[in-house]
Parts: structure tokens; sequence; C-alpha cells
């Protein structure tokens, strides 16, 4: 980079928050996909206005800027391929306001998804998006990626809840969309345009959230099967016996083989599949909604159903599905491929055994649990990519999933996000003429192609 541009960024955001040490720009270099590619730079805006000036003279420079949380995607959404600057937004981590009366909450892009969470309950309130990473994922990759999670299925995903935002544009004008309202209809809809977008059309400064009242009480069962189908079968009945669950968290043999270690209670024998099912509202519902989902269980050939007893089980069932996407590296395979397909909800227990199918005929491991709830699974390739012969297989694997998703009215990603993983594939889904105007879009928004440039379109 040059030196007249180092300086002119030093003097927007001073010494401390901007780089160019090999050993900075590397842990700027990657996210969860594993891909990884070394940036020019690094900066660390603190305030809107180092944003805006920030954009405005890498916009006269024609230098590509890579909008960044805190890296926890895993489709190399925010990897900065080519060089380029990063803008870590991580500084900007203020809750500004929570507003009760409103049920509202104004905040910054670097709020962890987990603080605002915690904040929030203070006030009896409940903000539901849950991503697997909540703990260290930030509100403002949330927005970028449309974040979802195991309560999306009664409560939504991100983009439900996001009001209004700040944005910076790539050439330093800032803009605010939507309203602070519950209703408002002036103009199309750019704050929903924006949530989803990767980056790619704006910087995201300040964030409106929509806040919904805290339930009194929730409920959790975990439920094992024979098999996957029945799992999935029970699924489909829970909706068509109208019960919402909070969450219907789903994970196949393997899945259940790898948390065994920390589960509270024995698995049986026969067990291929596992449900986790939370519901949840006022205190004296919980023991009719359990009484309906443990008869949905059984009626589907559940083997052996936990209610949990005490607020420490419910932890520990918890705990053991968040631990499980790490302990898949036990396993030993050299490499992972993840991708989220969904399907509509009614296609589950057909996706699944696809699935099966597929591992069957290109002959590559795939471990699969996921929001079971809504349809959305986390499929799991396990592989050695080094190995030629193999990574062929695994990707005619890939290919297959993602056609088997498509043939079901599926979507090829229901929370990660398209990046650089997924881009090969975003024909399969959406027609030339769809991809026409998506570009169109962002030539306006971003003329110079300096926003994270090289993600989502082919």
């Amino acid at each position: 980079m040059k030196k007249v541009l180092v300086r002119r960024f030093l003097e927007i955001v001073g010494p401390g928050n901007f780089s160019t040490d090999p050993a900075d720009l590397k842990c700027y270099s990657y996210d969860a996909s594993s891909i990884s590619s070394l940036p020019e730079a690094v900066v660390l805006p603190g305030s809107t206005e180092e944003v805006s000036r920030v954009l405005f003279l890498a916009n006269q420079e024609g230098l590509a800027v890579f909008p960044r949380g805190a890296g926890t995607g895993t489709t190399g959404a925010s990897v900065p391929i080519n060089g380029g600057l990063v803008l870590s937004l991580t500084r900007m981590d203020r809750i500004i306001s929570i507003n009760p009366a409103d049920l509202t909450a104004m905040v910054e892009p670097g709020v962890v998804t987990g603080k605002l969470q915690e904040e929030v309950s203070r006030y009896g309130l409940f903000y539901p998006p849950d991503p697997a990473s909540m703990h260290f994922c930030t509100i403002g990759g949330n927005v970028a990626t449309g974040a979802g999670g195991p309560r999306a299925v009664k409560y939504g995903v991100t983009r439900d809840y996001v009001l209004a935002l700040e944005i910076v544009l790539a050439d330093g004008n800032v803009i605010h969309t939507g309203v602070r309202t519950a209703k408002g209809v002036v103009g199309y809809d750019l704050t929903r345009l924006m949530v989803g977008s990767e980056g790619t059309l704006g910087v995201v400064t300040g964030i409106t959230l929509k806040l919904i009242p805290g339930p009194e009480a929730e409920g959790m069962l975990i439920a094992f099967f024979p098999d996957a189908k029945s799992a999935s079968d029970t699924v489909v009945s829970l909706f068509e016996s109208r019960i919402l669950p909070r969450c219907a968290e789903f994970l196949d043999k393997m899945s259940i083989e790898l948390i065994s270690g920390q589960l509270p209670v024995a698995i049986p024998e026969r067990a291929d599949a596992m449900l986790l099912i939370e519901v949840d509202g006022v205190r004296e519902s919980i023991p009719g909604q359990l009484g309906e989902v443990v008869n949905s269980c059984k009626n589907c050939g559940a083997i052996d159903i936990h209610v949990a007893e005490s607020d420490d089980q419910a932890k520990a069932f918890w705990s053991a599905r968040q631990g499980l996407s790490p302990s898949i590296r036990s396993l030993g395979f050299p490499d992972k491929i993840n991708e989220d397909i969904c399907v509509p909800r009614s296609c589950l227990p057909e996706m699944i055994n696809e699935l099966e199918k597929i591992g069957r005929k290109t002959r590559i491991t795939i471990l699969s649990f996921g929001h079971a709830g809504d349809g959305n699974l986390h499929v799991n390739l396990l592989l050695d990519l080094s190995d030629k012969e193999e990574k062929l297989r695994g990707d005619a694997a890939v290919m297959q999933i993602m056609e088997a998703t498509l043939a079901l009215g599926g979507t090829i990603s229901g929370e990660h996000g398209i990046g650089l993983t997924k881009r090969p594939f975003i024909k399969m889904e959406i027609d030339d003429r769809g991809l026409e105007i998506m570009r169109g879009i962002k030539r306006i928004f971003d003329p110079g192609n300096i926003l994270n440039p090289g993600k989502v379109f082919p």
C-alpha cells in the first residue's frame, strides 16, 4: 500500500487502529470457512464518521474494502481476496439504548449478540435470533448474513427484527433506512435489502432492533429414534398437531456418538437419530406442551424420551448440542465441507433420505444435524481434499445435495449466506434475469465495486 495512503488512514483512525504488520494481517485473513487470503491493511474505525472517511478515501483510490465483524462466517464472505483493506467494526460495540416502552434497542454493529440478549433480558425483554456463535458473533455480522439459529422456527431470523439501519455507502455518504415505529411503508424497503447483502452494498454502522417480551418459562426434552426418518416424521407431526416449538433440533447417528460423553442421560443402543425440542410460554402451559410433544415422539416411534427435570439438565442438553460442531474435528478427517441447505418442513424426511443415498453413492462420510423445525440442515461432508479422487467425489456429493435440495423446493443456504463457497451454485437457484437485476442494484450502491468484491456473484 502506498505510504501516502497509509498516512491518510492513520490520520483518520489513529496509529493504534490501523496496521500493515503481517502478524496483524494474518489475524484478519480468514473466517470459519478456513479460506484465507492476506489483506494489504486492516483498519478499525470507532465511529460512523471514521467509517465514512475511510470509505471516501478508499473509493477515491479504487481500493477494495472488506467489511468484517467477528469473522465467524462459514462461507468466506469476509475474507479479503486479492489484497485490499479489511474494515473491522469490532470497536463500534456500544448498546446505545434499550427502550422497553417501544420494544426497541439501538446498537452499533460490533455488539456481541449474546451480550445484547443478556442486557435486554434485564428488562424482561427478548431478542430471539440465536446463531450458534452468539457468544462471540456480532449483530453487524448477523445483519450482513441474515443469520438465523435454532429459535428461528418460532421467532424468525435476524431480518425479522431489524427495523432501521444507518449505512455508509461506498462513496462515504451516510443514509438512514427504515423506521423506529411498528409500522412504516414509505418508499422501497431498503432495510430489508441490506439484511443479508454480505457487505456488498454498504457498511452498517447503526442498527435499530425490534424486541419482544420474554417468555415466562421454557421446557425441554430429548428423544431418541431408531432411524432418521422417524425423527424427521416427528418434526412434521408436531406442526400437523398445531404445536409450535421454540426449537426442534435434529442429530443423526454420528452426531449422537460425538456428544454421547456430554449428555447427562444414557443413549439407547438402537438410537440412530435424536431430537432436542424446546417449548416456551406462560408457566402453566409448559407441562401441557411437553405432553403433546412426548405423544408426537411416541407416535412416530421414539425409543426413549427424557424431559429435562431441572434448569441445569436443560442447560446440559443444550451444551451438548452446541458442542457438536467443534467435536467434529475429533473424528480425524483432514477437511470438512459445511453446507446449510433448507427445505420445506414437510420435505424433511425425504431430504434426510436423499442425504443418506448421496453418502452411499459417492462414498463420502456425511454427518447431518440442524434446525429441523424449519427444515434447515447443516450437512457436513468429511473428507481429505488433498486426495484428488476423494475431492472429486466430494464435489459430486455437494452438487447432488444442491440438486436434491432445489428439487424439493428448498434453498442452497438457509442462514450462512453465499460468500465464496456457495457462489458456484447461485445460478442453480436464481435465474439470469434475477442475477442481472441484483448486479444492477450493486452498481447503483457501489459503482466502483470496492465493497467486498468477488463475493456472491459468479
